[in-house]
């Protein structure tokens, strides 16, 4: 049987970064561990509508240095200043140190993975046709640079998500020669028992 691994645990230190990033000893990193995750609770509650991506967590000194990465950054930080007040405050009870927050605005949201789930989730909720958010999701992504689709034997690929079961290629010379066969055997019968 095949052993299930964390997908992010894969890839940090080769192509992702770490979420927290500290050093403590052993007895205050259990404290630590708890409090970004409490950290991150909060803050997802309160900016359910901000698009938010990514919270980074650094903590240098004695300090905590929280960065959140949103598509809408108004909506983060309020009719001057207000709301990230609040939210540096709440922080502060959290974690009982210094807080700095900082607002990275995401330039071209419909290239990052997380918010475009979150658009397709919110659009399968309003009702959407499924395949409809996912065409118009994977449109948006291809017109703003995103790889190209992936055409696998499985069927096609893109922006890492399943689409649907891909055509086979009127160029492909093994293709034409599969189309060929299936074309003098009929369709093609499946075995009943």
């Amino acid at each position: 049987m095949g052993q299930k691994v964390n997908p992010l645990g894969l890839r940090l230190g080769i192509n992702r970064t770490w979420d927290s990033r500290w050093y403590s000893g052993k007895n205050e990193y259990s404290q630590l561990l708890h409090e970004d995750m409490k950290i991150r609770e909060e803050l997802m509650k309160d900016l359910k509508q901000a698009a938010v991506s990514k919270i980074v967590i650094e903590r240098p000194h004695k300090k905590c240095r929280v960065t959140v990465q949103s598509a809408r950054p108004g909506v983060v930080i309020g009719k001057k200043g207000a709301d990230i007040e609040k939210l540096r405050r709440k922080v502060t009870k959290l974690t009982k140190s210094d807080v700095v927050i900082n607002i990275v605005e995401i330039r071209k949201p419909e290239l990052d993975a997380q918010l475009v789930a979150e658009s397709i989730a919110q659009q399968l909720e309003r009702r959407v046709a499924f395949r409809r958010a996912m065409k118009r999701a994977v449109q948006s992504a291809m017109r703003l640079g995103a790889g190209a689709t992936a055409f696998t034997t499985y069927g096609t690929c893109g922006v890492k998500v399943w689409i649907f079961k891909g055509e086979i290629m009127e160029h492909d010379p093994m293709a034409q020669d599969k189309k060929m066969a299936e074309g003098e055997a009929g369709r093609p019968r499946r075995d009943v028992p």
